[in-house]
């Protein structure tokens, strides 16, 4: 029963991230590298981690969308790993990338739960 509300709640959040990045796309544009394209960057980024969100729902899919979704929390490591030592970190303060940092963990390990 937990494991299916964790799912569900990585789902939502997912989704909700997804449809932000392309709603909202220069909210995002600290977090980009500059040789990168914001808006582009910003709409692949959001579908996916919409289309990962969804397909957490449907059983015949869940166990590739938590690998995508355990990739995916691996590969922002490095950008909130970075944010930490900026001078002016993108998240807003040091104290609120010194939060993240350790929630990023957190959100590795629930995706690689769900994946079990």
């Amino acid at each position: 029963m937990m494991k299916l509300f964790l799912l569900w709640t990585f789902g939502i959040i997912m989704m909700a991230a997804g449809v932000n990045h392309i709603v909202q796309p220069y909210f995002y544009k600290t977090f980009i590298p500059k040789w990168m394209p914001i808006l582009t960057v910003n709409y692949i980024v959001g579908v996916v981690e919409f289309a990962i969100g969804l397909a957490l729902f449907f059983p015949a899919f869940r166990h590739l969308a938590a690998l995508a979704l355990l990739l995916m929390m691996i590969a922002f490591l490095p950008f909130h790993t970075i944010d930490v030592f900026k001078e002016h970190p993108a998240i807003g303060s040091k104290t609120l990338a010194y939060i993240r940092l350790p929630i990023q963990f957190v959100l590795i390990w629930w995706a690689w739960y769900l994946y079990q």
